[in-house]
């Protein structure tokens, strides 16, 4: 420490004593301590002010009237006391300021835009009025238009009332019970719409159909089938978005021996799991009793991936059916509805009955040219040769519908679905202008999972079998299929084969149609003279894997993934072969897990051309234990077959 001397020659340096130090040095040492804590203090408190004078400077930048000069610290020592609180509250601030700059952040890159622009959505709407003003015009205005193709559903449709807070509602309940069936309804097709405009992994719109003949468009070109028409109509509304649209036609003719109560099982494979919406026709066979499997079919479909709404095509009158009735309102969440074809017509105000009883004309009647309001189908005006366009006017075959009846069966859903894309498109219009992305809502990663649980309790199907996780698994050996395979034959060659070294050769067959089958004797007449008769060629073929002596051994079976563990087995071809084929041929053995059945155990179900082997898993017995962790099902030849194949359509 560096002191001045007393004496007035100058200055000089003087090392302080130790602190225990005694005798004359004490009282010098208590000075030079006191002196020394005098300093100290004094030092400290002016390094406080200079902190204090640079925190403010730099929090409020010389404001509220605290002076910017702070290398002269000269602030009253009562001014920072009354400022005590307000100092640290600004340190408090500072504080919070640097940990905030000096926290790394994690940068999100942009979401590249959205694939569906607002260019797409004008030149979409466009040709959507374009569609929706060709409709009203063809069927003499805009009222009966929407009585001939709207309301001619057992539950007319109605999108005036849809606005975007119920498109994106996210409590179903709630809403659910808080809208009536017919805005639940069209909800679903809107949002059904929305999710394919605005997912940039979606560039088809996808539909699939499985039926009967009517489905598959016999005794007609295939052209003229109500899909391909669909096809036609309805594309250029979704290439003004440059995507496509596509409709899978499943039907399947009566010569195979199929119906409803065999074919719903397979909707999975008949058409893609990707379907957007799903038809569903087989109207003849159902005598008003196929309630049952309607509500079986819808709830398998919400199971897939874009929960696709069912709707029904019917060639005949809505005569109402209390139970169909029921469930349109029970499912309307999920779109659920039914087209009537003659209702349609009829809601036009032609007089049909008037017009038969006075001047014995039934338009309905087989080969009947014109409806009553045309004589030929759109397409069917601009044809130059005659004798098609006559062809084309021709309302029913037989029970078969011709083109006049497929083009209002075209007209309607099309209808229909374009007014639900008008309402999409203006939400999405909504969004993008209120600075939104609609992805955020309806992207297809954003459509929650439904699961069993999740749909209400069913009415009228067999809760075993149609509340379920996942749709049934099917292997259809029959023609065409657009989808995923269940079951499938196993290689005999594969490690895991249960039978692996055993004689396994049975033979995978279709018949083979020519281009003529089920046109029709009309058209095909008229087509062997043109170049474009491919246009006419059905592409539903039976089918199926076979066996008919000993040496052609077994087929096995690996079965998919089941949650309740049926199995069945449908033969080929006709209506009732399953008894005979399966259950009373004394040739043939048929195992599970590699344990022989019971045939006594086996009952004809769903129809008479299958035969149900289990309703459930075993759960006991080698029959109940997997090794490979697959189930798997072998049919063997154990003698020569006498009379008909062992022929399998159906797993």
């Amino acid at each position: 420490i560096e002191l001045v001397s007393g004496g007035v020659g100058g200055r000089q340096r003087r090392a302080a004593p130790p602190l225990s130090s005694s005798g004359g040095g004490g009282s010098t040492t208590k000075w030079i301590v006191i002196l020394f804590l005098i300093v100290l203090v004094g030092v400290y408190k002016l390094g406080m002010e200079e902190g204090k004078a640079e925190v403010q400077h730099e929090g409020f930048d010389g404001g509220d009237g605290i002076n910017d000069n702070y290398s002269d610290v000269d602030v009253k020592q009562t001014q920072h006391e009354d400022d005590d609180t307000k100092d640290a509250a600004v340190q408090e601030e500072q504080i919070k300021k640097t940990e905030t700059t000096t926290t790394t952040t994690t940068t999100v890159p942009p979401k590249p835009p959205m694939k569906f622009t607002m260019d797409h959505l004008t030149a979409m709407r466009t040709e959507c009025n374009n569609l929706i003003n060709t409709l009203n015009d063809y069927y003499y205005g805009e009222d009966k238009a929407i009585a001939m193709l709207m309301n001619s559903h057992i539950a007319p449709w109605d999108f005036n009332e849809v606005e975007l807070d119920h498109v994106e509602s996210t409590d179903e309940s709630t809403f659910v019970n808080q809208y009536p069936p017919r805005k639940l309804r069209a909800v679903k097709l809107v949002n059904t719409m929305l999710r394919a405009l605005v997912s940039d992994s979606q560039r088809t719109f996808l539909m699939g159909g499985i039926g009967s003949s009517v489905m598959a468009g016999h005794d007609n070109c295939h052209y003229d089938a109500y899909e391909s028409q669909m096809e036609r109509l309805f594309s250029p509304i979704w290439q003004a978005a440059d995507m496509e649209f596509t409709f899978q036609n499943a039907g399947e003719g009566g010569g195979c021996g199929d119906s409803f109560e065999n074919q719903v099982w397979c909707v999975k494979q008949n058409i893609s799991p990707d379907v957007d919406v799903v038809h569903y026709e087989w109207t003849y066979f159902e005598h008003g009793a196929a309630y049952d499997w309607h509500e079986s079919l819808l709830r398998w479909i919400q199971m897939l991936p874009k929960q696709p709404p069912l709707h029904i095509f019917n060639t005949g009158r809505n005569n109402k059916n209390d139970r169909d009735v029921k469930l349109t309102d029970y499912y309307a969440r999920y779109g659920f509805n039914a087209f009537y074809m003659r209702t349609g017509f009829e809601n036009g105000g032609y007089d049909y009955e008037k017009e038969k009883s006075e001047k014995e004309i039934d338009r309905f009647a087989w080969g009947h040219v014109g409806d009553g309001y045309h004589n030929t189908t759109r397409y069917g005006e601009l044809e130059e040769d005659d004798l098609r366009k006559t062809s084309l006017g021709v309302v029913m075959r037989n029970w078969h519908p011709g083109p006049m009846g497929f083009q209002l069966t075209s007209d309607s859903f099309t209808y229909v679905y374009t007014h639900a894309i008008l309402k999409a498109l203006d939400i999405i219009e909504k969004e993008v202008n209120d600075g939104k992305d609609p992805r955020e809502k309806w992207d297809a990663s954003t459509r929650p999972i439904f699961m069993k649980g999740d749909l209400p309790e069913p009415m009228y199907c067999d809760p075993i079998y149609c509340v379920v996780d996942e749709p049934p698994g099917c292997l259809n050996y029959e023609l065409p299929t657009f989808g995923q395979w269940g079951p499938r034959v196993e290689d005999p060659d594969d490690d895991l084969n249960p039978y692996l070294g055993e004689v396994q050769k049975w033979n995978v067959w279709h018949k083979d149609n020519d281009l003529w089958y089920m046109v029709g004797k009309q058209d095909t007449s008229l087509f062997k003279k043109r170049d474009d008769a491919e246009m006419c060629r059905h592409l539903d073929a039976c089918g199926g894997i076979s066996a008919s002596k000993a040496e052609d051994g077994m087929v096995v079976f690996r079965l998919p993934k089941m949650e309740v563990g049926l199995v069945v087995v449908c033969g080929c071809c006709g209506k009732d072969v399953g008894q005979n084929m399966f259950m009373d041929n004394e040739n043939l053995e048929i195992s599970f897990n590699t344990v022989p059945l019971n045939k006594t155990t086996f009952d004809v179900w769903p129809n008479k051309k299958c035969v149900r082997l289990l309703k459930k898993f075993p759960t006991s017995g080698r029959e109940s234990e997997t090794p490979t962790g697959h189930h798997y099902l072998a049919l063997k030849l154990l003698e020569n077959q006498v009379g008909a194949d062992v022929r399998i359509s159906h797993v």
